[in-house]
């Protein structure tokens, strides 16, 4: 390994850490950009903040200004080749006369790729691969919506230990501890879309936001998509429809089409909770792909189930391959994958 790979190195972990920093940035990626002097000295550092803000490395240039010319643009992400809300990247490195790139992730985006081959076709050195497992494991449901075309899901539950997530009257709040609710809020903060069934929502009554620690709503412009699904008809006095956060209502409990929904809204991580039902046909679908389950130290015995699936015999047991387990105040916290092949379609 040479100096020159060391410092590249270097400056990609630190590219990696500025873009873990930001919050939520879909329906784009987390990005993170260096640029290095041709000694190897720190020039800028950039970030892509959200859609229609500028990408990682067109912030990097404008803070680096004419610095930029002959330096070396170190990227978590291959420079898109695509003209969306901002110009190609590839462009305007070139255009910055950016002289190397050594970028981690190739772009999966179907619609943005190709900008490696136009760098080096302009005669900029053109380096791939750098930390690429750990600039993929930055956006995994944007490469997976990206790649799959349709929005990653992850199911939240929470239920007592003998399973149960409502009593036998409809009511679900609250099973968990106020530690598990402000829990919830972290992971519900980094999807762009909260889905709920009109069940839930008739029950319970719930905001579908996301909340700081003193239990306020972010503002407007960092809430995900509320997203109600059913064709049971939802009172305009709701807390769903308040102005906190937009809402999309969707009559159709059918999950391709609300994925297809979704799609068409750009959503490419879906938040699902609120309604066994829902649930239910979501996983029957076999379009959930992580579980976040909160299991609380109590007893109903008798209510409603998490999950109301299809299983008639031990045959249908469906495992989660357990990727975390620990303690959130006194409950349980729970997150795995489906060990079961998904559908890797997308009808």
């Amino acid at each position: 390994m040479t100096p020159q790979s060391d410092i590249e190195i270097d400056a990609m972990r630190r590219a990696l850490a500025a873009a873990r920093a930001t919050r939520r940035t879909l329906p784009n990626p987390r990005v993170g950009c260096v640029l290095l002097s041709p000694d190897g000295a720190e020039l800028a550092i950039g970030v892509h903040h959200g859609a229609g803000t500028p990408h990682a490395e067109i912030d990097a240039l404008t803070r680096a200004g004419a610095a930029a010319r002959g330096a070396t643009a170190v990227v978590t992400l291959e420079p898109c080749n695509h003209t969306g809300r901002t110009g190609p990247c590839s462009t305007a490195l070139i255009e910055a006369g950016i002289a190397r790139v050594a970028s981690a992730q190739s772009d999966p985006d179907a619609t943005a790729p190709g900008g490696a081959k136009v760098l080096a076709d302009a005669g900029v050195a053109v380096e791939t691969g750098v930390l690429a497992e750990e600039s993929a494991a930055l956006n995994p449901e944007w490469t997976y919506a990206v790649t799959r075309g349709r929005p990653f899901v992850t199911w939240k539950y929470a239920a007592t230990l003998d399973g149960l997530s409502a009593a036998p009257d409809g009511t679900s709040k609250w099973i968990t501890s106020p530690e598990a609710r402000r829990d919830v809020q972290t992971f519900r903060a980094e999807s762009d879309a909260i889905v709920a069934g009109t069940g839930a929502v008739l029950a319970d009554d719930p905001r579908l936001t996301v909340r700081d620690e003193n239990d306020m709503p972010l503002p407007y412009d960092q809430q995900p998509l509320r997203v109600v699904v059913g064709e049971t008809k939802i009172p305009n006095y709701y807390r769903v429809f308040d102005r906190v956060a937009p809402t999309l209502m969707i009559q159709s409990r059918d999950p391709a089409e609300v994925l297809r929904k979704l799609v068409e809204n750009e959503i490419r991580h879906v938040w699902l909770e609120g309604g066994p039902r829902l649930a239910g046909a979501f996983w029957n679908a076999g379009v959930i792909d992580r579980v976040i389950g909160y299991i609380a130290p109590a007893m109903l015995g008798s209510g409603r189930a998490a999950l109301e699936g299809e299983a008639t015999t031990l045959a249908d047991l469906r495992p989660i391959d357990l990727d975390d387990l620990r303690m959130v105040g006194p409950d349980i916290r729970i997150i795995g994958t489906p060990g079961r092949m998904q559908r890797e379609d997308f009808d």
